[in-house]
């Protein structure tokens, strides 16, 4: 290998190539899957920690034992390899033990986001047509409230506490034996079968089931292994659901198919962080962007630089966050990556560049077929040229980031599994992109990549919105007004406005009792241009937020600035006295009818 930015001496090429050297055997063991190496792990593990818990705790041993014990019920159920079983549990160690043991024999578990109620159950049950469906006790009311609406013969069952007249299944799981099913009593799935099916987040609408195969966990275990070179004496620190690609498959396959453990907590803490990760002696952290600007805006606490944290490893890290977060903390190194469930390719950031998502080194450009696209915010759609093919942007210059699609990667990379749902599926592909007949798949991310080669995450289109002829990217104008004094949460998005160009850009906030919204006009005012800031604002007294710290915005983007859809203090940026001023029926009405300039 030629020296350079690529030489084997880097120490961030050195955790490319440990991420090459654990996959590279998956291909050619094609009945190994997930559930499989647990099981080889605890034959060599035993009793050593593999799950932790305030609630309990499994070791390596039992973990194996009790997925064993699911094993044989799933196969008594009679449940196949077209069958599916959704979850519906918290982070707690038997939350594992569930889909290792039922996707062993074959079948598919349907991860269920705990925080869905109603409507939303509804559909996400629905749309993966279950054949089982258990629930921890503590979820069970909200399952009752929605099971005669779902058609289908599902039966429902509960962990715990008999309640909702559901099912136990203690007694049904210690009918069965700790071993592993006789090779003969199932039909073992391939790495290319179905093992899991995993939720978007359905922040500006409904979830969709992502389809997750044998092949893709691990894919992402043993890669994830490699990058941060997990041992059997790593500890990982994970407070992100475990029905998320990130919480539930990254942050424990990873320690687990090392031999290592992993300290699950049922949410995240601010306060209590520092102390839970010295006290649980952890080396590995999986983060989401915003835990870590919560943790820079909490107070000094006096355990926070004496932990064991060798690597913090997530998405989501802020460039402005970035800096303050690995100093004041002292994280030895924080490995950034872009990853979807769904998405056909990765983007990982081993140098460590402050902001950036990752780049693609020269020895793997051949496996990662990456483009970065011109964009038309108006239509949504890639822009062409005028023989119909999409145009590449320049360095620098946001786009549509695509990976092309390969339909028998044997790496694993460049599959496009798709989802549940066959029309959600056709929605993210893109054909004859460069050529005729090319199959690209759409991320719906906007980025842009620098001359370097480093990527930046930009916006998600559809939030990106044009305002006096100028494209806003949400994500840049919420990164700027997060640092404005006052400011905990908040959501920005565009509204319409009659007789305006565009849409004027609104910001929903969740603030200090000592927030100012005249004093919040000239922090806006001194850290974005005009046409980015703010026209709208509303004071929230809370946001509702997905399990992985996203807000949704259906509701606020259906009330808009309507005072009368809307009970929060609303205020409409004032150019004349440089001040964000109270928006009340009267003021609404002569913005609607054109009196008033934006």
């Amino acid at each position: 290998m030629n020296s350079g930015p690529d030489n084997r001496s880097n120490p961030a090429v050195a955790s490319w190539l440990r991420a090459l050297e654990r996959t590279a055997p998956i291909p050619r063991e094609p009945l190994t899957t997930l559930p499989v190496v647990v099981q080889r792990v605890a034959a060599e593990r035993g009793e050593a920690p593999a799950l932790t818990s305030t609630e309990g705790a499994l070791s390596f041993r039992a973990l194996a034992a009790q997925a064993n014990r699911y094993s044989g019920w799933a196969l008594e159920q009679g449940v196949s390899g077209t069958d599916v079983v959704c979850l519906l549990m918290g982070n707690c160690p038997e939350y594992l033990a569930v889909w290792l043991g039922v996707t062993r024999v074959g079948a598919t578990v349907a991860l269920v986001n705990t925080n869905l109620t109603g409507d939303v159950l509804l559909h996400s049950l629905r749309i993966v047509a279950p054949k089982h469906v258990i629930v921890a006790a503590e979820f069970a009311e909200q399952v009752a409230a929605i099971r005669s609406r779902l058609a289908g013969a599902a039966r429902f069952w509960v962990v715990g506490a008999t309640a909702a007249d559901l099912q136990p299944l203690e007694a049904e799981l210690a009918r069965q034996a700790d071993e592993a099913p006789r090779p003969g009593s199932f039909s073992a799935p391939s790495i290319d079968t179905r093992a899991l099916l995993i939720y978007t987040s359905g922040t500006t609408g409904l979830p969709k089931a992502a389809i997750v195969s044998h092949r893709r966990l691990m894919q992402w275990s043993h890669w994830f292994a490699g990058l941060l070179d997990t041992q059997p004496t790593d500890r990982m620190y994970n407070c992100l659901p475990l029905y998320h690609s990130v919480g539930g498959i990254v942050a424990t396959g990873a320690t687990l198919v090392a031999g290592g453990t992993v300290v699950l907590r049922r949410r995240f803490s601010a306060s209590g962080f520092w102390r839970d990760v010295k006290g649980e002696r952890c080396t590995l952290f999986q983060y989401i962007g915003e835990l870590c600007r919560y943790l820079v805006n909490n107070p000094p606490s006096d355990d926070e630089r004496g932990h064991e944290l060798r690597i913090a490893c997530g998405n989501g890290l802020r460039r402005e966050v970035w800096d303050a977060f690995q100093g004041r903390f002292a994280i030895p190194r924080i490995l950034e990556y872009y990853a979807s469930t769904e998405g056909n390719f990765s983007l990982y950031n081993c140098e460590g560049e402050p902001g950036a998502i990752g780049r693609i080194p020269g020895f793997l450009a051949h496996r990662v077929p990456v483009a970065i696209i011109r964009h038309d915010v108006d239509t949504g759609e890639p822009r062409r040229d005028a023989a119909g093919f999409c145009e590449r942007c320049a360095p620098d210059e946001p786009g549509e980031a695509i990976g092309q699609i390969q339909a028998h990667g044997k790496s694993g990379t460049g599959v496009f599994e798709g989802y549940a749902d066959a029309d959600a599926t056709a929605r993210k592909l893109l054909r004859n992109v460069f050529k005729a007949g090319d199959l690209w798949y759409r991320t719906g991310d906007l980025m842009r990549r620098d001359r370097r080669g480093f990527y930046y995450f930009v916006d998600r289109i559809g939030d990106t919105y044009r305002w006096k002829g100028e494209n806003v990217s949400t994500a840049e104008v919420w990164s700027a007004i997060a640092g404005c004094r006052g400011v905990l949460e908040g959501a920005v998005y565009g509204v319409a406005v009659p007789g305006a160009d565009g849409r004027a850009g609104m910001v929903a906030l969740v603030a200090t009792p000592e927030f100012d919204p005249a004093a919040f006009y000239g922090d806006v005012a001194a850290r974005l241009p005009e046409y980015a800031r703010p026209v709208f604002l509303r004071l929230l007294p809370a946001l509702d937020m997905t399990g992985t710290f996203k807000p949704r915005k259906q509701e606020l983007l259906r009330e808009g600035f309507d005072p009368l859809l809307s009970r929060d203090p609303l205020y409409v940026a004032d150019g004349g006295s440089g001040a964000y001023v109270p928006l009340d029926r009267a003021l609404w009405t002569a913005i609607m009818g054109g009196r008033v300039r934006l």
